[in-house]
């Protein structure tokens, strides 16, 4: 598998040399400074291409991550031909400029939800997570939304309250940093009341309708895709779970199945996130068995969940998921590919998110996005790749 890297741009804490130090070879970056529905021009990727390649590292951008979809698009709002045109010009720009492999979600307003960036480990590292209790404060006595307090378990509810009379402004304004850092690209952040503005456009927008838009946009961009070359991967919900009352369609098998039958091609396909999936009741290693063929590319991290729903980003090798089955899954689907005669038959992977350990604790990385953290988990990974590799005489 190709291992590559999210790298956020020239103003990115990790810098190009320490993706080449960690052993990754490939870039997975976006030009996160461009409005979403803006089309992407030839010269800004090409400037960022250079700026990979000018470092003489051997580094290539190999993934887009991501390509965002205009919240019009998923809310199926007003006159979506220009956007649409926008997505299928930036499509064509990128696989111009040989890129051919756009990682992009459909989750509605948030991407993935923590509640805690800093939770603290044996010995003093960091990791991620979301707490129960504190997303029912923020969704019920923050955010004060209609309707939320029957949405949570009881037992939660009275957490929840208890934290919230005992948190101070300062308590409550990290909660909303916490809640609004999931996309580290993200073009907008919200303040509690616009929060509830941009959720109130959603109000009525009901999980089949949200399906609905999708399917329109995958029905407008897939034919460009399949013109270009470009092979575009779903990323899944994360937590895979309704929030704040905004449907989420990508949350399972069922979800997944329905997107790829909904336009059966090659160009619509998977990104197959083991901790977005694993934070919810899936078979990880099931669900990438039956979508092998459709997987374009893999984020393989891990979670250990509570039974109230909690969860913490875990050790890359030691969460919920058999991270030594779901690698030998990829790599049998890699051989499958190689033997079929496929050009670009490698998948790529990412370590995605890391722990904050020794001298990246307190660093201005992007939450989840440290250096160390993430070259603990490459390197696990790796090792796994390379003895399942030559004990299944499969190829890496």
């Amino acid at each position: 598998m190709e291992q590559t890297w999210r790298w956020f741009g020239p103003d990115d804490y990790v810098k190009l040399p320490h993706i080449r130090q960690a052993g990754a070879t490939g870039v997975v970056t976006a030009l996160h400074h461009i409005p979403y529905g803006v089309v992407w021009s030839v010269e800004e990727i090409e400037k960022r291409k250079a700026e990979i390649a000018d470092a003489g590292l051997g580094l290539s951008w190999s993934v887009v991550e991501s390509l965002p979809v205009a919240e019009a698009i998923k809310l199926g709002e007003g006159d979506l031909e220009p956007l649409y045109e926008n997505y299928r010009q930036s499509i064509r720009n990128l696989a111009a400029c040989g890129i051919k492999t756009i990682c992009y979600n459909f989750m509605p307003v948030l991407d993935w939800t923590r509640t805690d960036l800093t939770a603290e480990m044996p010995g003093g590292g960091r990791t991620l997570r979301f707490n129960a209790d504190q997303y029912a404060a923020f969704d019920v006595y923050m955010l004060e939304r209609e309707g939320a307090e029957a949405l949570h378990d009881p037992e939660v509810l009275a957490r929840a309250k208890v934290w919230f009379d005992a948190a101070s402004e300062a308590d409550k304004d990290r909660l909303l940093a916490n809640i609004m850092s999931g996309l580290p690209g993200a073009f907008d952040r919200y303040d509690v009341p616009g929060l509830r503005a941009v959720l109130a456009r959603y109000h009525g927008i009901t999980p089949d309708q949200l399906r609905e838009n999708y399917v329109a946009f995958l029905k407008a961009v897939i034919p460009t895709a399949e013109e270009c070359g470009v092979r575009l991967a779903v990323h899944p919900d994360d937590p895979p779970r309704p929030l704040f009352g905004l449907p989420r369609i990508v949350s399972n098998a069922k979800d997944i199945a329905f997107i790829l039958d909904s336009y059966r091609s090659d160009s619509n396909g998977l990104t197959l996130c083991a901790g977005s999936l694993g934070a919810g009741r899936n078979d990880v290693v099931g669900i990438a068995e039956r979508f092998a063929k459709r997987i374009h590319f893999a984020h393989l991290r891990n979670v250990k969940k509570d039974p109230d729903g909690s969860f913490m980003e875990a050790e890359h090798l030691g969460g919920d998921t058999d991270m030594v089955k779901l690698v030998t899954v990829l790599l049998t689907e890699q051989k499958r590919r190689k033997e079929a005669g496929q050009e670009a038959w490698r998948i790529p992977f990412r370590p995605d998110h890391g722990f904050e350990l020794l001298g990246d604790v307190g660093a201005p990385a992007h939450p989840g996005y440290s250096t160390i953290g993430r070259l603990k988990g490459l390197a696990e990974i790796r090792g796994v790749m390379t003895a399942v590799a030559e004990i299944r005489d499969l190829p890496v």
